[in-house]
């Protein structure tokens, strides 16, 4: 790709980056009820997961992530809770405690970013990448 490519691909990146008004965009800040609980056992469920965070404060959702194919859990989940100072006090005591015989890796949960789709043109002068509208 020619240099007046690049800077033209990456001024359109730049508009595209600071004009996304999405209505579904969010940005990627910490939830301050949502942990992200990664290094668990496939033998792990959602009620034993409830429980052994439910000492902390009450917990209002419990989701372990599983393999589409072969049903099994991928090792890691989230829990929410009510309160951000019980999210706070489970994350602290949590991190790095066997759970199962497995270290556990908690940290707080990013939201999720949704994205526009990305389409491609092409013509002679190469190849050109934007955002739907």
């Amino acid at each position: 790709m020619r240099k007046a490519s690049l800077i033209h691909f990456a001024r359109q990146l730049q508009v595209i980056k600071s004009s996304s008004s999405h209505p579904r965009s969010f940005s990627s800040s910490p939830s301050s009820n949502k942990l992200f609980v990664a290094g668990l056992s496939w033998s792990v469920d959602e009620k034993s997961l409830k429980e052994a965070f439910s000492s902390f404060g009450e917990v209002s959702e419990v989701r372990i992530m599983y393999d589409k194919d072969s049903g099994r859990s991928r090792g890691f989940g989230f829990v929410n809770f009510s309160r951000e100072d019980e999210a706070t006090s489970a994350k602290d005591a949590m991190d790095g405690k066997a759970f199962l015989g497995r270290p556990l890796k908690v940290s707080f949960a990013l939201d999720k970013v949704y994205r526009e789709p990305v389409t491609t043109r092409h013509s002679n002068m190469g190849t050109t990448f934007t955002r739907s509208r």
